[in-house]
């Protein structure tokens, strides 16, 4: 495991954090402006399963899938999760590079800090899972139970939980790094 964090805090330059961070950018900003405008204008006033961080009952789920209608499940279907399959990975990989990034202007390379640069990769992955309970949910409508609903919905707010942390951790590692070059220039200044 620390072999395999050495190799991609190794991996992590501003470049590279660019390479990945754009694509990442482009696929959510289609997403958030186009693809999911278009599956929720089925079901008016109804956010998708993505977009409800603290989860949804079986009968909102229900309710989703029946409001979208036929239509609305083959839009979620054929324009929103291709994109919610590719968009994971380049969240997961642009977040890990960024913090490791961000982490090694202020950090040796073996800190244990750089686990932390995992918690991007969690969440993508229970956003694969959430996104594989949601394919199977819209496959299967109406034939769906509720413990199918239980888990796609623990997935979620997993993923949602996880996301937010990643986003506390970015804003510590700029803060850090902030205050960090505050004081070395305060220290230099002193020098001088």
């Amino acid at each position: 495991m620390h072999r395999f964090i050495d190799k991609m805090v190794g991996f992590a330059s501003g470049r590279n954090v660019l390479i990945f961070f754009i694509p990442s950018l482009a696929v959510y900003f289609l997403m958030l402006f186009h693809t999911i405008p278009g599956v929720e204008s089925y079901a008016p006033g109804m956010k998708i399963f993505d977009l409800l961080p603290g989860g949804y009952s079986y009968d909102y789920a229900v309710e989703l899938l029946s409001a979208l209608g036929n239509d609305g499940r083959k839009e979620y279907l054929s324009r929103q999760l291709p994109l919610d399959f590719i968009y994971p990975a380049l969240f997961s990989i642009s977040s890990f590079l960024m913090l490791a990034w961000l982490f090694l202007k202020r950090y040796d390379k073996g800190s244990k800090i750089f686990y932390l640069c995992f918690v991007p990769i969690f969440a993508g992955i229970f956003d694969y899972l959430e996104n594989i309970q949601i394919l199977f949910m819209i496959l299967n409508y109406p034939d769906i139970t509720k413990a199918q609903i239980v888990l796609s919905s623990a997935f979620t707010m997993v993923k949602s939980g996880l996301t937010s942390l990643f986003f506390l951790l970015l804003l510590f590692a700029i803060i850090r790094l902030l205050v960090g070059s505050k004081s070395k220039k305060a220290h230099s200044h002193e020098k001088a």
